[in-house]
């Protein structure tokens, strides 16, 4: 079979008759599957099919799934397991958006948390929202840094992702529209290689409301992305990206497969691929991992 359709249960459990059902609906639809093969019993397994389109398959999935929270990710068998990942931060590797967390220090959560829902679903220019943002918060002393970042929360699957890849020998780059303050912490804690980000302007202790030039957005993502594929030698057709927000639409449309994780409805509907109810394990698996090749 030259496609292989992944079935990853969110919450609750991905039983036999739920993945029965999806077969016979893709048979219903002409299509040619084989037998399941369990990744994880109970929570991902892949059906490999041939004869209709990926895209297809996955519309055929969620009809017959309803509204159980269960994804499906089509794609070629070939080349799934990926070389290379780039993944943003916020919001993807990590539960919080860091200057939403900084806002809390002056006061100003639901002003700037505005700003940054209103950027990330590409209603507003990246630069400019998070220059506004920044400068919101002129004056704030630099240790309100530190102490939002003892809030950060990791992402289920975040680090079981990167160090199962790595594991297998691929490259995991954490490359974010946010501080290199924050990257940094969560680049060790997590395991990737290395981390890219915003730097943000400090003197005499405290923030000066700027953002050093020139701010890294959606451009800078999609080319670390070309940038490493190429320095390791990896086709980008055995790279992942993974974001959630406006500005990685253009890493996920360069990367061999590009998810849009629990994401803005914009980038859901623009990425290849989509994780709306399980953890970041669920990148694994659509790699074709199973569950004895995770690193826990």
């Amino acid at each position: 079979m030259n496609n292989v359709l992944t079935l990853i249960a969110g919450r609750g459990r991905l039983d036999e008759p739920t993945v029965s059902h999806v077969e016979m609906t893709l048979r219903g639809a002409g299509a040619a599957v084989a037998p399941p093969e369990w990744l994880a019993y109970g929570v991902a397994a892949d059906l490999p099919f041939d004869t209709i389109e990926a895209a297809d398959a996955v519309d055929l999935t969620y009809e017959a799934v309803e509204d159980a929270p269960i994804d499906a990710v089509a794609q070629p068998a070939a080349g799934r397991r990926k070389r290379l990942l780039v993944a943003d931060m916020e919001s993807t590797i990590i539960e919080n958006e860091m200057l939403d967390e900084l806002a809390d220090e002056v006061g100003m959560r639901d002003r700037i948390a505005a700003i940054t829902a209103r950027a990330m679903n590409g209603e507003l220019d990246f630069a400019g929202a998070l220059r506004e943002r920044v400068g919101l918060l002129a004056g704030l002393e630099e240790a309100a840094l530190a102490r939002a970042q003892a809030r950060i929360r990791i992402m289920p699957g975040a680090r079981a992702l990167v160090a199962t890849m790595r594991r297998a020998g691929g490259y995991c780059a954490l490359v974010s529209g946010g501080f290199t303050f924050y990257t940094g912490h969560v680049r060790d804690a997590v395991g990737f290689d290395m981390d890219q980000a915003n730097r943000l302007e400090i003197k005499d202790g405290k923030l000066t409301g700027k953002v050093a030039e020139p701010i890294l957005g959606r451009d800078a993502k999609r080319e670390r992305l070309r940038t490493l594929a190429e320095q390791r030698g990896v086709p980008l057709a055995l790279t992942m990206a993974v974001g959630d927000g406006a500005n990685d639409l253009d890493m996920l449309a360069e990367a061999g497969i590009g998810v849009a994780f629990h994401a803005k409805p914009l980038v859901a509907r623009s990425a290849g691929a989509r994780i709306d109810h399980a953890d970041l394990t669920a990148l694994l698996y659509l790699q074709g991992y199973r569950e004895e090749e995770i690193a826990r």
